[in-house]
């Protein structure tokens, strides 16, 4: 079997299974449950491959793990529980009484029975409660991460024991596919599931691959520090872990550094990272990035963001940020957050740093506030490399036209702006979602690439323009794509407008007549029926 069957029919049957419990969980509670119990799974099982290979190891005279001849099952079994041989693989230390097998055998008991390593069974809630809190105590790294409130939901003790048995059923096994991957694309599906299922809400923590993938492509994280002050459940860390493997670079040449305020999802990102062993920093505590900020001294090399759009007053704003040193080109508006996001940005981005971030459309030509200087301010700094315009329907969750800034410290471009208008770029997944291919992708990338270094590029009508500083200050400012890209040039195809009304109008007789001949067809039917019309 393919990957993209096996990855296709494990959605499938996930889903589907796991709707058992949706009717009776909101699905913002209920992604915290399911995410929370298929990490401990991978956990489990990552510690458990290890255990096999180890003792496998262990009684190989040709390995440098061989414990000798006289070595018993008892001193083995001692052996196994060394948390060396486990953590020195990066491998999480997972505590007997915390191990999935535990788990699955002892959620169906009754209350008050002993447990096979003490105590008595206090619920199903209880048991995975205090199995969340061994692992997080044993691996420091995981500190206030796992989610330990299943007791507090009151979910039936035998809907959750059925959870963890499809849970289990997970296959994090394939031959061509690491664990990790499996269970990667199993969060990313989940996530991407349950920010549909939340609508406008789950956004705040998703942002779709096509926008990911299309920043990253452009912005070429190879290495240096990586930068998401709005980070969500970190989608843009996960792109750009792709990007580099795709491009046979190291996963260790980039360092992570995130800020989220919302604590759940925090957790959420902190999972995403551990999943995939990337090291990350996200910073003490969930926290606000404009009144905590958790990373003040940090200069990335790339900042990639979709932060909230147009945040009111009550959203952002503290009178503490009157006078911000971060407002180097303008205090942003208190009753709209867009240009405080951009600012942040650029506040934290190395001198020969990049932005890519998503915003809405009325950033582009808003004088609401200020903005309108503080947008012409960045444009003569000469900050502004590229925008490139949205089509709709790329978030499942907002209507709101959307566009991304791609934001350069060092630009090759002096003194010019590439506009790209990719409205009219993807396909329809469904009826309510639109989303870039690996072609459009590809096609949007290689355009800027060219532009960017000065090989065979050219405005296209209707979807590129190269736009100089002077131009930009002939539209005021304005950076909506449509007014440098212009409109799409018809091709004549030599046969004249009378002509063609001729054509038309032929056609449409033809098709009045055969319309008029199936009607009284129809109604002879009737009449042979007995009815007349």
């Amino acid at each position: 079997m393919s990957e993209q069957e096996f990855l296709k029919e494990l959605e499938a049957k996930l889903w589907k299974a796991a709707n058992k419990l949706l009717p009776s969980l909101d699905a913002a509670v209920y992604k915290h449950v399911v995410l929370g119990l298929v990490f401990v799974k991978y956990v489990s099982d990552s510690f458990e491959t290890r255990r096999e290979k180890l003792r496998a190891d262990f009684t190989d005279a040709d390995n440098d793990y061989f414990l000798g001849d006289d070595a018993d099952e008892a001193f083995i079994s001692e052996e196994l529980e060394n948390r060396d041989y486990y953590t020195e693989k990066n491998i999480f230390w997972v505590p007997q009484a915390a191990r999935w097998t535990y788990l699955q055998d002892n959620i169906r008991l009754s209350a008050g029975s002993p447990m096979p390593l003490g105590g008595e069974f206090k619920g199903a809630g209880k048991l995975i409660d205090d199995t969340m809190e061994l692992i997080e105590k044993e691996n420091p790294k995981l500190k206030r991460i796992l989610n330990k409130n299943y007791a507090q939901l009151q979910i039936e003790q035998t809907k959750l024991a059925d959870l963890l048995d499809l849970i289990a059923s997970i296959p994090f096994t394939h031959e061509t596919m690491q664990s990790k991957d499996i269970l990667g694309h199993v969060y990313e599906y989940f996530l991407g599931m349950f920010a549909a299922a939340e609508g406008k809400k789950g956004g705040q923590f998703y942002t779709p691959k096509s926008i990911v993938n299309l920043i990253v492509e452009m912005v070429e994280p190879y290495e240096g520090r990586v930068y998401d002050p709005a980070m969500g459940s970190g989608g843009f860390f996960i792109s750009s872990e792709k990007f580099i493997e795709e491009h046979q670079g190291k996963i260790g040449n980039i360092s992570v550094y995130g800020q989220e305020s919302n604590p759940t999802t925090w957790r959420l990102a902190a999972m995403n990272m551990a999943i995939r062993g990337i090291d990350f920093n996200f910073g003490k505590e969930p926290a606000g990035s404009f009144t905590n900020d958790q990373h003040p001294d940090l200069r990335a090399d790339f900042v990639l963001a979709n932060p909230p759009f147009n945040q009111d007053k009550d959203q952002w704003w503290d009178a503490s940020l009157e006078g911000d040193a971060r407002w180097v080109y303008g205090t942003p508006p208190e009753g709209n957050g867009n240009y405080g996001w951009v600012q942040h940005m650029l506040h934290h981005t190395s001198p020969n740093g990049v932005v890519g971030l998503v915003l809405a459309n009325g950033s582009l030509s808003t004088a609401s506030g200020g903005e309108d200087k503080i947008r012409k301010n960045i444009i003569k700094a000469d900050l502004l490399e590229a925008i490139v315009a949205l089509p709709s329907q790329l978030f499942a969750n907002t209507q709101i036209p959307a566009c991304i800034w791609i934001l350069n410290r060092n630009k090759t471009q002096k003194g010019r702006t590439l506009f790209i208008d990719a409205r009219e770029v993807g396909h329809m997944l469904d009826r309510k979602q639109k989303a870039f291919s690996d072609e459009d992708v590809q096609s949007l990338t290689d355009t800027f690439h060219s532009w960017r270094s000065g090989n065979d590029y050219k405005d296209v009508a209707g979807e590129y323009y190269s736009a100089t500083i002077k131009e930009m200050a002939k539209h005021d400012y304005v950076l909506t794509p449509g007014r440098y890209v212009g409109v799409v040039e018809e091709v004549d195809d030599g046969v004249t407008f009378a002509d063609k009304m001729n054509a038309l109008t032929f056609d449409l007789g033809e098709q009045l007549e055969e319309s008029h001949r199936l009607e009284e067809q129809i109604k002879r039917n009737l009449m042979e029926l007995g009815y007349e019309v």
